[in-house]
């Protein structure tokens, strides 16, 4: 039975002081006790080794307080995006002196025009978040159709996955910067969540920002979209387990990464996406499964996939009640695992999402709050909030552009449950965060301002 006085904390806001419960069994971890105060660092980071994501600890027994969340993410990369964003606003802040001289100057249809282009540009934003769930529903669907056709019609299903990996590759490689979306509109829902579809577009993101041929982005989409096919051989008692997998549980798990590999095989897909899909957990360190191969040993287009696909998984997990936030999920990456993946590839992750990534909940500078809904690639600091804002219709609700507006700064990442029942209600932020893209930023760039 647990303890009244006990509350929960994420992995990440371990310190030395802190009494702590282990809810595990006792083979599962290496102390001689389940719950213990902690006394050094090495056993933080054999604590972190089990695998728990949050754990309980007990204040009345503790020496301190936990770390708060804010002060283990990404320090040193928002430092450097901080930066670049003072820099930035120079150009938004002679916008608004331009407004603000006009006004005063009489000239008010100068100032009109200012105020009527920053509400065609959001206008635009919101056609452009219309689209891409338009767009996103019928993909996945598709992805549905072709997961569930793989062993009866595997050529259909090949031609198919085809299909969709060519028009991704067409508009996330060949056209210019692409901001992208967390879907949070009324054409789509959590039912529309596929794993294997936002691997996908998180891994061509990513490849967007290295020198990749086309040949290779096909690879890289082909074996992101079939990362995952050899689940269709274990059972679902384990895959829809809720739990933590015993032994016997996990060792077969882990070998959908072999059979995912021996079916690519079967259908007569190429080596490459089928050493994609066999690599899919395997980790730099040499922690991975299934054959525990260190950095040296795979190539990078199956390091994006284990990259992206940790991010999906965290984000995403079986367990809901184990999801990270987006934010919190490249903060848990880049705080404690920038030894299993890739570091710079890790960094292009950050760069893609921005450091505030599209689903994360936010609030401002100036007393507000709302949902993160799309990056600007080149602004990561600054990306398009929907506002809480209950006097407007959740229909079609305010958007800042945090690009405008300098004076305003996002100041803390929630959680849902954070969030007041009225708040919740009117942003609507999801169980599960799915992924699309749209050729937004470009066209409100090349926009006179």
């Amino acid at each position: 039975m647990q303890s009244k006085s006990s509350h929960f904390i994420q992995v990440e806001q371990l310190k030395i002081g802190l009494y702590i419960h282990l809810d595990l069994g006792w083979m599962d971890h290496p102390f001689s006790l389940s719950n213990f105060k902690i006394q050094d660092e090495e056993q933080i980071s054999k604590i972190k080794k089990t695998g728990l994501i949050r754990l309980r600890y007990d204040p009345k027994r503790s020496d301190c307080l936990p770390l708060p969340l804010e002060k283990t993410i990404l320090k040193d990369e928002i430092a450097k995006e901080v930066n670049a964003d003072n820099q930035s606003n120079t150009e938004l802040q002679a916008q608004d002196a331009q407004k603000t001289i006009a006004e005063q100057s009489g000239d008010q249809l100068a100032a009109e025009a200012i105020a009527q282009s920053r509400q065609r540009r959001l206008r635009q934003l919101h056609q452009a978040i219309d689209e891409s769930e338009k767009k996103f529903v019928d993909f996945s669907g598709n992805v549905k159709q072709l997961t569930l056709n793989i062993h009866s019609a595997p050529q259909a299903s090949l031609a198919q996955a085809s299909a969709i990996v060519n028009e991704l590759i067409d508009h996330i490689l060949t056209e210019g910067d692409i901001a992208i979306h967390a879907l949070n509109g009324n054409r789509s829902s959590d039912a529309h969540y596929q794993h294997p579809l936002n691997v996908t577009i998180l891994a061509l993101m990513v490849a967007k920002t290295i020198e990749i041929s086309k040949e290779d982005a096909r690879i890289l989409g082909l074996g992101s979209l079939f990362h995952d096919i050899g689940k269709s051989e274990i059972s679902y008692k384990i895959l829809l387990k809720k739990e933590p997998l015993t032994k016997f549980e996990q060792a077969n798990f882990e070998q959908h990464s072999i059979t995912g590999a021996r079916i690519a095989n079967e259908m007569g897909l190429p080596v490459a996406v089928s050493n994609i899909i066999l690599h899919h957990h395997e980790h730099d360190d040499g922690t991975g499964y299934p054959n525990q191969i260190k950095a040296n040993q795979t190539d990078m287009l199956a390091k994006i996939v284990a990259l992206v696909n940790t991010y999906d998984s965290l984000c995403n997990p079986t367990n809901i009640a184990y999801a990270k936030t987006p934010y919190e999920a490249l903060a848990h990456m880049y705080a404690t695992m920038r030894n299993k993946h890739d570091e710079s590839l890790l960094k292009r992750l950050i760069k893609s999402l921005g450091i505030y990534p599209p689903g994360s909940i936010v609030t401002l500078s100036n007393g507000g709050c709302g949902i993160i809904i799309s990056s600007n690639p080149h602004k990561p600091l600054r990306p398009y909030v929907l506002l809480y804002d209950p006097t407007v219709s959740r229909d079609s609700p305010n958007i800042l552009d945090l690009r405008q507006t300098p004076e305003i700064n996002i100041t803390k990442c929630l959680t849902a449950s954070q969030l007041a029942p009225e708040v919740a209600a009117y942003l609507q932020p999801r169980q599960r965060t799915s992924y699309f893209f749209e050729m937004t930023t470009t066209n409100f760039d090349n926009e006179k301002q």
